[in-house]
């Protein structure tokens, strides 16, 4: 496998990281990178870059960008205040999937997560995602809840 690094998403990777998010038909949420959506994008990503509760990571192989994910730190009162850490926006480039990447990305933001200070990592899956599930089941996540969203 070639090198990847991990770093902190910059504003010139935002491009990239849409184009990882436009590959997943079914997690895209019709994302897609055009003049039109751009403004929106670039505020998203302001907002992320000023929270100190986030933080948008890409995964490099030389130039260029072949995966993502996100990190938001949520403090909790239960558990004697346990600083809880989701992941979210897991994206690994069609292209490269199966090689090992995500499972060096969750590792990256295992780490990151334990230096903040989280004693929990969760995140939300599809339920027709079964290749996913699997996925995070070999690296130590369990089955613990039953997800529920409404759009607002």
């Amino acid at each position: 496998m070639s090198e990847i690094t991990f770093r902190e998403a910059r504003a010139e990777d935002l491009e990239a990281i849409i184009r990882l998010h436009e590959e997943d038909e079914l997690g895209s949420h019709g994302d897609a990178w055009t003049p039109e959506t751009e403004p929106a994008y670039e505020a998203a990503f302001a907002a992320i870059a000023s929270s100190p509760e986030n933080m948008l990571f890409v995964a490099v192989d030389g130039d260029e960008v072949v995966g993502t994910f996100q990190l938001t730190f949520i403090p909790n009162l239960t558990g004697r205040g346990t600083l809880r850490v989701k992941v979210e926006s897991v994206k690994v480039k069609a292209a490269r999937r199966s090689g090992g990447i995500g499972g060096r990305m969750m590792t990256f933001a295992e780490e990151v997560a334990r230096t903040r200070g989280a004693r929990a990592m969760e995140l939300t899956s599809n339920k027709t995602r079964k290749d996913a599930h699997r996925f995070y089941e070999r690296l130590g996540f369990s089955r613990s809840h039953e997800g529920f969203k409404k759009k607002l």
